[in-house]
């Protein structure tokens, strides 16, 4: 059986919690397609043939999670030429039997369209910096606003596969959610669609 689950939105809204938390109860692979750009962004040098020779091992690096990596993988993500590289290997990881969950920023909208579930997480600018700046540890909390304000906006407003929710996707504001309260509501989601 494939089943994809789609899960966008902007950082630190706690998709990636979500779609790790749904793998598991599910039993599905899970692909965090934002550590694609982050690898590629990280790699340095052309994006381009950086995302075209990326391997799996090129995934478990260690400063993936920093906040470096994450401003590369929002440049490197604005170029469709990268973008364009790994979208094969998004859609075959996708649909692959047994099921997936991907999260990202155009899975329900571009990657996926056909996906099962999708979902759109989000939470309040000020949210998403305090959790960033818990998470990563370093700078001071106005300086991470301010990075997760222009990211947002590097994010929306580029031209190719923007953030947006896909028209059918179903939103899950976490701002005033814990993360037990937001798996459980996503979950109870994904069972509907699974008549459980």
């Amino acid at each position: 059986m494939s089943f994809t689950i789609a899960i966008d939105g902007p950082a630190a809204a706690g998709k990636g919690t979500i779609s790790r938390a749904l793998a598991q109860e599910f039993g599905f692979a899970h692909l965090d397609t934002g550590l694609l750009y982050r690898a590629v962004g990280v790699k340095g040098g052309d994006p381009l043939k950086a995302a075209k020779t990326l391997a799996p091992e090129d995934l478990n690096r260690a400063d993936l999670r920093s906040m470096e990596a994450g401003e590369a993988a929002s440049r490197v993500a604005a170029i469709p030429e990268v973008r364009a590289a790994l979208i094969a290997f998004q859609r075959d990881f996708a649909r692959r039997e047994g099921g997936a969950v991907l999260d990202g920023r155009d899975i329900g909208t571009v990657i996926c369209p056909e996906a099962e579930v999708k979902l759109f997480v989000t939470a309040s600018p000020e949210m998403r910096a305090r959790r960033r700046w818990k998470e990563v540890g370093q700078g001071c909390y106005e300086d991470v606003l301010a990075q997760v304000r222009a990211r947002d906006a590097r994010d929306t407003e580029r031209a190719d596969a923007p953030l947006r929710p896909a028209a059918d996707a179903v939103m899950l504001d976490t701002t005033e959610m814990s993360i037990d309260a937001a798996v459980a509501k996503a979950s109870e989601i994904v069972s509907a669609r699974l008549g459980r």
